[in-house]
């Protein structure tokens, strides 16, 4: 058998490994090895970051590899063993850690989490720890409340700079418990809640109650972004023109991030998922249980586990997505496989290719559940495309034809036609399925993804605003929820907002008072006498922030953008 970067097995406390099969059984696992060194070999140069994989059958360690670069600066490979910061597949270990806390009876999934935080606002109707788990809650997502309130993305970010942003708040996204949208507040918050019920820190709580039980040596929450840690791989993503820039998030908060782990010591915790050797069989069974809506719907989400199947086997998952960190690690439960992907480059895709590794090994058992595509015409597609406006979450989608498929503007993946206006977005089983005109309504949208509630859309007809009325957007707007006053201007003939030094963003019309940029959909208000009084900011998990406008006047003096200072 030829020679590969298998982890030493004494970082496999809790996971064994197999004997010598006979030469054809040899032969299968050797061919299934090679497959997946084929599926990475684009990302195992010496030039580019890359990823570590890790593959158990049963508890059994069956293969783990590194490829590509854990530090370009000092041409340090990856291997089994580098340390990844793995994102947002730290909340089932926070979600964990709170099953532990209630099974000992120090609280309760039902409690409201003022009992716990009573900073937080009472919003009318009680958010349970449970709704926190699930993404039920309503929370308005904290990394995009810190950014309108002026925080960059190489900023430090805290768990007192959070607090401070999500005790302001004056309202939630939606009702708890009428909705389900993912988001990054509630498992900050879960973190506290640990806190201040076992007296110790989420960091300190998970290595005495998890990681040592489990042998998982190598694996932390991070509380302190200056802290060294050894194999620690670095973070990158493409820099413009070619290359690569250093993309290490710097945040000192955790529960919704910021694990730092292995593969070989993510494998032993996919087994726990199993076995519940720590925690019992009912905790594990709790974190892969659905949560539900108030009307009973169960939301495909459990606590801190996707819980949606594969090609028809059941699977639980997560994966992870900070700086330029991009992590994956799923579990198939029925045949005792789980397979791990930790990477450090932000154009790598680690839930593609942790899927083709379970098809390697599972494919005989799959079925084919993406529906297959129709032809459309180029005349069919460009009647649906256009802008689309949600009345229930106040996002903007805006579609095009392109390269001979309808797509999202700025979005490079296709959208399938699958019949009866219906499509799929590239090789999901998502849909997006658009309704008819009515007699006196616009084409309608609905979207439906991984979530079970429906995002519901109408085309905007409104006319676009001409060149002499966007003068009446401009001036500036005070939110005093994030203590920050937004700038709006006309720049190059288009609108543009400022806002804390940042960079300007670009607001292109799409109708009447609605405008979109990389912030999300900016909607100007106005008076019942038409006067403009004040702007809403939206976006997938932030609805209707709101602003005050400051000055009546139609135009309001702007410095120069350069005469800005630097910050």
């Amino acid at each position: 058998m030829r020679s590969r970067s298998l982890v030493s097995s004494f970082l496999f406390l809790g996971l064994t490994f197999a004997p010598t099969p006979a030469a054809a059984g040899e032969d299968a696992v050797e061919g299934r090895h090679q497959q997946v060194d084929a599926l990475f070999a684009p990302w195992s140069g010496k030039n580019a970051p890359g990823c570590a994989v890790g593959i158990s059958r049963d508890g059994v360690l069956d293969y783990a590899r590194g490829y590509g670069m854990s530090n370009l600066e000092y041409d340090v490979p990856i291997t089994p063993q580098s340390i990844f910061h793995i994102a947002s597949i730290s909340k089932q270990f926070t979600a964990f850690s709170i099953g532990l806390l209630a099974q000992e009876g120090k609280l309760s999934l039902d409690d409201d989490v003022r009992k716990y935080l009573p900073e937080m606002p009472a919003y009318g109707k009680t958010i349970t720890l449970a709704h926190l788990l699930h993404h039920t809650n309503g929370l308005r997502e904290q990394g995009q409340l810190l950014n309108l309130a002026g925080w960059r993305g190489d900023d430090l970010y805290t768990e007192a700079d959070i607090l401070w942003a999500l005790t302001r708040q004056r309202g939630v996204n939606f009702e708890p418990g009428t909705e389900v949208v993912y988001g990054n507040a509630a498992y900050t918050l879960l973190a506290v809640v640990v806190r201040r019920v076992s007296g110790k820190s989420l960091r300190a709580f998970a290595d005495e109650r998890i990681f040592k039980p489990l042998g998982m040596t190598d694996t932390h929450f991070r509380d302190d972004h200056t802290e060294v840690v050894p194999r620690r791989a670095s973070a990158y993503s493409p820099r413009e023109g070619g290359g690569w820039r250093i993309s290490v998030p710097n945040i000192d908060h955790y529960g919704s991030t910021s694990l730092l782990t292995t593969v070989g010591d993510l494998l032993k915790w996919e087994q726990n998922l199993l076995d519940g050797r720590v925690g019992g069989q009912a905790l594990v069974a709790s974190l892969q249980t659905s949560g539900r809506l108030n009307d009973g719907t169960a939301t495909g989400y459990g606590s801190g586990l996707r819980l949606t199947g594969h090609r028809g086997l059941r699977m639980v998952s997560h994966d992870g997505m900070d700086g330029g960190y991009r992590a994956d690690a799923l579990l198939f439960p029925d045949q005792r496989l789980a397979i791990v992907a930790l990477c450090n480059g932000a154009t790598i895709v680690p839930t593609d290719l942790t899927r083709k590794v379970a098809e390697m090994y599972l494919g005989a058992h799959m079925k084919n559940e993406i529906p297959p595509a129709v032809k459309l015409s180029k005349a069919e597609l460009s009647a649906l495309a256009g802008t689309y406006w949600s009345p229930q979450t106040d996002e903007v989608v805006r579609l095009e034809v392109k390269d001979g498929a309808l797509r999202q503007v700025d979005v490079p993946t296709a959208f399938v036609p699958i019949g009866n206006g219906t499509f799929r977005p590239g090789e999901t089983t998502h849909v997006w399925r658009f309704s008819a005109p009515a007699a006196g309504a616009p084409r309608g949208l609905s979207i439906q993804d991984f979530w079970p509630t429906t995002r519901e859309f109408t085309r905007v007809t409104a006319p676009m605003p001409a060149a002499p009325a966007l003068a009446s957007f401009a001036g500036q707007y005070r939110s005093d929820e994030l203590e920050t006053t937004y700038t709006v201007r006309i720049a190059d003939g288009k609108l543009a907002i400022r806002w804390s030094r940042r960079d300007e963003v670009v607001l292109d019309a799409v109708g009447g008072d609605r405008f979109v940029g990389s912030l999300g959909t900016v909607t100007f208000t106005r008076t019942a006498a038409g006067a403009i009084d004040g702007l809403t900011i939206s976006n997938r998990r932030l609805r209707r922030l709101r602003a005050e406008r400051l000055v009546a006047a139609s135009v309001t003096p702007v410095r120069p953008v350069d005469a800005f200072t630097p910050h």
